[in-house]
């Protein structure tokens, strides 16, 4: 491939990488995409956030399968005198640590869920009551 065609082909696809990348904005002329509105689904937020919730429970109980077998064995060895439990107990604590993270992720993601749902809710009903009835009179017509 020679240097010109390859700079062809860069200008090409950035041309159409920027045609279809558009943020905060509509492609001039107006837009067949949607009406642009922010649409939220109350139960949709509640079942992502509730698998995110049974995902923590579940990895949670999983991941301490072997924990308690583990911890002992690395004691064993290493009061043997033998290097590895040493690394075991390197190991065991690397686990416990990714593991606590992970459903710390969890539920973090759960309760952002919550917090949307608990948001969202509030911000329609001061949608609802700072409108106008005119107004909405107007929407209906």
């Amino acid at each position: 491939m020679a240097w010109e065609e390859w700079e062809q082909l860069k200008s090409e696809a950035a041309q159409r990488s920027s045609a279809s990348t558009r943020l905060n904005g509509l492609p001039p002329g107006g837009g067949t995409t949607g009406n642009g509105d922010l649409i939220v689904h109350d139960d949709e937020l509640g079942k992502m956030g509730n698998t995110a919730y049974e995902l923590r429970q579940k990895f949670g109980v999983d991941s301490d399968h072997a924990r308690p077998s583990t911890f002992t064995a690395s004691i064993d060895l290493f009061n043997d005198g033998l290097d590895t439990g040493a690394a075991l107990t390197e190991l065991h604590d690397a686990w416990n640590s990714q593991t606590k993270t992970l459903k710390d992720a969890c539920a973090h993601i759960s309760n952002h869920f919550d917090y949307t749902r608990a948001q969202h809710a509030k911000d329609q009903v001061s949608v609802a009551t700072s409108m106008p009835v005119s107004t909405i009179d107007s929407y209906i017509k």
